[in-house]
């Protein structure tokens, strides 16, 4: 689970903060902690339920929608009334929540953000595509909407658009590790090993030592028959302080 809760209050201060300018350094390193489970179906921002109750939160949509009553206009406190139903999962409660804001400021970052998640989570594509492209008009290099997007061309089985929204990130960030283990995640998954050798390399180069990057690397170079290779890489990262106990799996299979 993604800690959703603080990405999620850090999203309602920058945009009621700071002029709805949202600054292109949010979750970075924390959101990709996990990153071979999380891209490997692109799934973004799932609610951190243990930081609160359900109990919690319901008393939390409660309190809200008292203040609400009696201040129906103020943008933070519907924002934090959509997060609570988020966490709950009570998607229509959400949606109409962001699309008040929306209907008020097409432009507030944070509901296009979020609203492109809850159209996700009710298989609407069209819509979440919609959403993260407004949003992306205004913030072009916002590392994780981008990714959002490439997700939701995924699900509506636009590969090619998939490729191309991926290369586009990969050229916009081309220092991040996660942009090229995002598209190596993809290529993984395509069967494009040789590629996706490539890809995990140039994120374990940028980040080494990263547990999950060489895994995935190591189990790319295996699908391709390149044992050498692959237990070099099992090798580098036990000299980083991996116990080889944790490795012995994949050892065996480099035999």
């Amino acid at each position: 689970m993604r800690n959703y809760d603080i990405f999620y209050r850090r999203m309602i201060k920058f945009e009621i903060f700071n002029g709805r300018r949202i600054r292109n350094v949010m979750m970075k390193g924390r959101l990709w902690a996990c990153m071979v489970i999380i891209i490997s179906n692109f799934s973004f921002l799932i609610p951190n339920l243990a930081a609160q109750s359900r109990s919690q939160w319901r008393d939390s949509v409660e309190v809200l929608n008292r203040q609400l009553r009696q201040h129906p206009n103020d943008v933070n406190l519907r924002l934090l009334k959509a997060e609570a139903n988020v966490n709950l999962e009570e998607w229509d409660y959400a949606l109409t929540e962001y699309g008040r804001i929306l209907r008020a400021d097409e432009r507030n970052l944070a509901a296009l953000f979020f609203r492109a998640y809850v159209h996700e989570k009710q298989h609407h594509y069209a819509e979440a595509k919609a959403d993260y492209d407004a949003f992306l008009a205004i913030e072009p290099l916002h590392f994780e909407a981008r990714l959002g997007l490439a997700h939701v061309l995924q699900k509506m089985g636009k590969k090619k658009d998939v490729v191309d929204e991926l290369n586009h990130i990969v050229q916009m960030f081309p220092d991040s590790a996660d942009a090229y283990a995002a598209r190596a995640a993809f290529e993984t998954e395509q069967q494009q090993y040789e590629v996706a050798a490539y890809d995990w390399g140039e994120a374990i180069r940028l980040r080494p030592g990263n547990v999950d990057y060489t895994i995935s690397k190591v189990d790319v170079l295996l699908r391709l028959g390149r044992k050498p290779e692959a237990r070099e890489a099992l090798d580098d990262l036990a000299s980083r302080g991996t116990p080889r106990g944790v490795l012995k799996e994949w050892y065996d299979r480099t035999k």
